[in-house]
């Protein structure tokens, strides 16, 4: 039965829908600030062999990248009705061990055989690990925290007890962890009774043609929007400032061969995988990939399996785009990609500059603040990314203050910050004259700082220190970020990109992000 482009459109809309509510019911029924304020998680849907078919606008590094968790997950336990997975191995599909990802079948009456899947990956803020909010400055993925393959975290619709207190074990703040891992099994649940109200409304052969219709006409679109971009081969290169650990900068390197509606992405040439947590796996730079290609589409192309089909990524087992175990990753997910994004981008401004933006920010400006809470008596562990500057395009400027490509989160408002940790906002502001100058102004980047109002453990992970985000077609480059330590007599003293450090009590911490870069000359 093939299906009528209408029918098609619809049950484009009518599966991203059910997507999209799971993503309400995260975020209403989390727990911590970072998933009820930021809304660092994601949801979709997967067809009965595990492809993605549809899913919520949220966060693209976790969604090009979790179709590989769920693919795991069926591979390695046989889920049966009521069973849960959860895994957050990103040897196994995973981003970095915060991510945790859950994996629901959707089972139909009378079948012995999922129809579909329901997943949602969140981000948790302490996961255990070496030091609170399990994104420190590591060499091997053993100090990142709590690592867990695919397993069962419910059983026949119960909890499975003896998982669920191995998890919540290895983490310092478990009432957190369970609230947010609660809600993401209540946001399955929902994902799954739509999807069994879809299969009853419209028939299960009309659903199961549509999941398949939308991957064939995803790849279509894709492969006709290359056809559009001149053959050749388009390369670039870019930098991570370093690891943290000594090694920087260090290299990444591409080239899309593009021709006949196809294109291969290979990272061959790019630095090995280093010592420390910048290494980005596999998932990651598949997922950076997916993300570049639906953005490069001028066409409304789904969001599924299909848009990848006409498109072969080559990224060398070892290096720092495919890293092999054990090597620490918890920054590759959040620095890396953005690196991986910038360095797709600039070859692609040969291929097509009519429709290619500078450089972004090019870095999430991960800070994790944890530490024990003296007045309410508990662990706590603060974790956000903060936004930068977005990169201007042909006859626009960038954004302030936004967060860009493989980020899609908000910020934690300070009402909710100061409520909930220790903590005190004395500056929060946009970064003015960071963003390049040219006949498109690069966006500018922001100033978080906040006051540790009792001794706390500080981690930062943070990019474009060192080297700025660059500008396009003679537009000037943004401003490099910043960070600071500030005593509490005033005194300030720039601390590293990537760098632990423990803060006492009426100490402050600085983050400056960077600009984005401009588009053409200033006339």
């Amino acid at each position: 039965m093939k299906l009528d482009p209408v029918t098609l459109a619809v049950m484009n809309h009518r599966l991203a829908a059910i997507a999209d509510e799971m993503g309400v019911v995260l975020g209403q029924t989390g727990y911590s600030p970072n998933i009820k304020e930021r809304r660092d998680y994601s949801c979709a849907l997967f067809d009965q062999q595990g492809e993605l078919v549809a899913q919520a606008a949220h966060i693209p590094v976790h969604l090009g990248s979790t179709p590989l968790s769920v693919r795991a997950a069926i591979a390695h336990l046989e889920l049966a009705p009521g069973d849960v997975a959860a895994v957050n191995d990103p040897f196994a599909g995973g981003t970095h061990l915060p991510d945790v990802t859950v994996v629901m079948p959707i089972f139909l009456e009378g079948e012995d055989r999922p129809f579909a899947y329901a997943a949602n990956r969140a981000h948790h803020a302490d996961i255990g690990g070496m030091a609170p909010g399990s994104m420190a400055l590591s060499t091997e993925i053993y100090q990142e925290g709590f690592r867990m393959p695919p397993v069962r975290i419910m059983v026949g619709g119960r909890p499975a007890r003896d998982v669920m207190a191995l998890f919540l074990a290895n983490t310092r703040v478990a009432e957190e962890r369970e609230g947010d891992l609660r809600a993401q099994l209540a946001a399955l649940s929902v994902g799954a009774q739509r999807t069994r109200d879809l299969v009853a409304g419209l028939g299960r052969e009309t659903v199961a043609r549509a999941m398949e219709g939308l991957k064939e006409y995803a790849e279509r679109l894709m492969a006709a929007e290359l056809r559009k971009i001149p053959r050749g081969v388009y390369t670039a290169s870019d930098q991570l400032d370093d690891d943290g650990c000594g090694s920087g900068p260090i290299t990444l390197r591409v080239a899309i061969r593009i021709g006949g509606g196809r294109a291969t992405v290979d990272f061959s040439g790019s630095a090995a995988q280093v010592r420390g947590a910048v290494n980005a796996n596999y998932a990651i730079t598949l997922s950076a990939v997916f993300y570049v290609m639906k953005c490069l589409a001028a066409e409304a192309v789904p969001a599924n399996e299909g848009l990848m089909r006409p498109i072969r990524l080559v990224a060398p087992e070892g290096s720092i785009v495919n890293a092999r175990a054990p090597a620490a990753v918890a920054g590759g997910n959040v620095e890396t990609s953005q690196r991986i994004v910038d360095v797709l981008l600039r070859a692609l401004a040969k291929a097509a500059p009519e429709r290619i933006p500078a450089a972004s920010s090019g870095s999430m400006s991960n800070l994790t603040i944890g530490g024990y809470d003296d007045f309410r008596q508990r662990h706590f562990s603060y974790y956000e990314t903060i936004a930068g500057g977005a990169g201007a395009a042909p006859g626009y400027p960038g954004a302030s203050g936004l967060h860009t490509h493989m980020t899609n989160t908000l910020n934690t408002p300070i009402e909710a910050l100061e409520a909930y940790y220790p903590m005190r906002v004395t500056e929060y502001r946009i970064r003015r004259g960071s963003g390049g100058r040219g006949a498109f102004d690069g966006g500018d980047g922001l100033v978080r700082e906040i006051e540790c109002l009792t001794e706390a453990n500080v981690s930062l992970l943070t990019e474009r220190r060192v080297t700025a985000p660059w500008g396009l077609a003679g537009g000037g480059a943004g401003a490099c970020g910043a960070n600071f330590r500030i005593a509490r007599d005033g005194r300030r003293r720039r601390l590293p990109g990537k760098t632990n450090v423990q803060l006492a009590a009426g100490e402050r911490i600085r983050i400056e992000t960077p600009g984005g870069g401009a588009y053409g000359r200033k006339r």
